[in-house]
């Protein structure tokens, strides 16, 4: 039995903003090194035994602070990455539904269905999550791990650990810094807990809906 937890990147710069990231790399905010420590204490009661990050700044920074305040080794994991938004990278949501409003509607209403003009779709990121996540189950049986991502490969992670379509993607809940526990039994998979955000106090910010 593995016991993942799914975290989402504390708060980055473009994320107040409402401003669509991608691949693109903004760091996090002060309130997000904050929440960052702040999910550290929350997690000091767990046992993990190591912590894959996304590459990306915004990630990588919120699982170092994971790593010192644990002492838990940190590796680098680019399966876990964030979607490829092709032209909509670096672009408010306001601009994006006025710039491409039939994407936008699309991509709230059947997201399933939208292939990012140069990037990816939900089913390109569906199968790289879960290739990672037959990989932990195998290398890290009895063991929890952490693994700190992004919306789209967190949702997406869902839809896998609990066999369900990719046009329930909008169904589940992502903050900054919240974490999940998902349980990856021989026979099924248990969320034991999802989006827990309670930790954050004040520092809570609640997630944009099309992000």
């Amino acid at each position: 039995m593995l016991k993942l937890i799914i975290v989402r990147h504390a708060e980055s710069q473009w994320n107040p903003l409402g401003r669509y990231q991608g691949l693109l790399d903004p760091e996090l905010t002060e309130r997000g090194k904050a929440q960052a420590e702040s999910l550290a204490y929350e997690l000091r009661k767990e046992e993990v035994v190591r912590i894959y990050s996304s590459p990306l700044k915004r990630t990588y920074q919120t699982a170092k602070i994971l790593s010192d305040k644990l002492g838990v080794p940190l590796y680098r994991e680019e399966r876990v990455i964030e979607i490829d938004h092709g032209k909509w990278s670096g672009m408010l949501v306001e601009e994006v539904k006025e710039k491409y409003p039939e994407e936008f509607e699309r991509w709230i209403r059947e997201p399933h269905r939208v292939q990012f003009e140069d990037g990816e779709s939900l089913e390109d990121v569906f199968n790289r999550v879960k290739d990672f996540l037959s990989y932990v189950k195998d290398k890290h049986r009895d063991e929890t791990v952490v693994v700190v991502s992004h919306t789209v490969p967190i949702r997406c992670m869902y839809c896998a650990l609990l066999d369900i379509d990719l046009s329930r993607f909008w169904s589940f809940g992502c903050d900054n810094a919240s974490y999940t526990v998902a349980v990856m039994e021989e026979e099924r998979n248990v969320l034991q807990k999802l989006n827990i955000t309670c930790h954050l106090g004040e520092l809570y910010v609640e997630a944009h809906r099309a992000l």
